[in-house]
């Protein structure tokens, strides 16, 4: 998918990866019950904050990163047919990185 979206400043675009629909007991849940996903993968990345003298400060993510993100953060937006989030780094928790 090409992204439209270039985020500004410290600001990432995230893909929110959805929780599964069945529990482990083999209940399926209905999207009212499903809790917001905190876990997602960035699909663009702003240039970073400026610091004082107006150079830029390098974000400590990437595009591709996997993160995990404060329950509550962020905007939602939709396109085309997607819901995304642009999110603050400091909205962002962790990097969750594979073995």
């Amino acid at each position: 998918m090409a992204l439209n979206l270039k985020p500004l400043g410290n600001r990432v675009v995230v893909e929110p990866v959805e929780q599964d629909e069945i529990t482990a007991s083999g209940i399926v849940l209905p999207e009212t019950a499903k809790e917001k996903p905190q876990q997602g993968l960035i699909l663009a990345a702003g240039p970073g904050a400026r610091d004082d003298d107006g150079k830029y400060i390098a974000m400590d993510v990437k595009v591709g990163d996997k993160v995990l993100y404060a329950k509550y953060s962020g905007t939602e937006i939709k396109l085309d047919s997607k819901k995304l989030l642009i999110l603050r780094e400091d909205d962002i928790l962790a990097i969750v990185e594979s073995k």
